[in-house]
Order: C-alpha cells, then structure tokens, then sequence
C-alpha cells in the first residue's frame, strides 16, 4: 500500500515527538539520579559506593548513553527527511503556483479569442466587402456600355437591313409601264 508523503509526514513527526519524550524523561532521570547520588555523597562524606553499584551505574549510564546517541541519530535522520521533505512541497508549490498563472493566462486567452475571431474576420470581410463593391461598380458600368453598345449595333442593324429603293419622280411614273398580271 502506497502511504501519501501527508500520511508519512505525520507519522514522522509522532515517532520524533515520542522519541523526544523519551528522550526528555532519560534527561529528567539522568538529572535525578545525580541529584540524589550529589546528596548522598555530600551527606555522607564516609560513603565510598561499592565497587559493584558503581559498575552497575556506570553500565546503566553508559547504555542510557547509548540509546541517547540511537535517538539523536533518529532525530538528525528524521530532521533531514523533514528538510527533504520540505523542500519537495515548496517546489510542488512553485509547480502548482506556475500551472496555475499558467491556466489562468490560457483562460484569459480563451475568453479573448471570440473577440480576437470578429476582429480578424470583420477585417477580411471589409475587405471582400470593398472589392464586391468595385466589382459590382465594374459590372454596373460594365452592363451600361453593353446596353449602349447593344443599342448603337440595333440601330445599325436596322438602318442596314432597310431596302433603299431609288427615289422615282412623279414624272417619271408616268412613263413606266408596269406588267400586268392578266385576270391572275
């Protein structure tokens, strides 16, 4: 099972608070067996400890010294993950910090880009829009010069199509005689 760097935090911190205790209380019973050893000796200035209590206390001391060395090495490694420890949450903080400018900043974006969108395609469009308008113009004055031309080349046309006959004379009728076509 995978324990959160939270849950291993929190397990540090009771186990150094627990050996601290122990620690403190070793420190209070160290203090008081040399209290009342100091009182012993100074009230009896003929006591001379046995040999074998000395020893027995000088073993004692020397083991609580030792379990005093094994929790201070406790300590100093506990400590040192704290500081490891501390340092990986200030950078994910940074990290969490950066991402979050950055989201916000893509969001800012986000909102911008419809705006950003009408501008750019109301720019193109004026510009479609006035070139619609020339060719528009274009074809307007384009339709003009056909109907103009259309009508010059009708005119043309009929002027051309008519039979020119030769003017005759009123005099002159009178002299042609024009064939007759019986009782056709």
């Amino acid at each position: 099972m995978t324990q959160t760097p939270y849950t291993d935090m929190s397990e540090q911190q009771a186990e150094i608070a627990r050996l601290e205790a122990e620690l403190e209380l070793r420190d209070q019973l160290v203090q008081q067996l040399s209290q009342e050893l100091f009182r012993l000796v100074k009230g009896n200035t003929g006591f001379v400890p046995s040999p074998e209590a000395s020893e027995q206390h000088q073993a004692e001391l020397s083991a609580l010294r030792d379990q005093l060395r094994g929790v201070e090495k406790q300590i100093d490694f506990y400590q040192a993950q704290m500081a490891e420890r501390d340092g990986e949450i200030l950078q994910l903080r940074q990290t969490v910090q950066e991402l979050t400018d950055r989201s916000r900043m893509l969001e800012q974006v986000v909102q911008e880009l419809p705006t950003v969108y009408r501008q750019k395609f109301a720019e193109r469009m004026a510009l479609v829009k006035q070139r619609v308008a020339e060719i528009q113009r274009e074809n307007r004055q384009l339709q003009a010069e056909l109907q103009s031309v259309s009508y010059r080349l009708a005119v043309r046309t009929r002027r051309s199509q008519r039979l020119e006959l030769p003017s005759l004379d009123p005099d002159a009728i009178d002299g042609i005689s024009l064939p007759s076509f019986g009782n056709a």
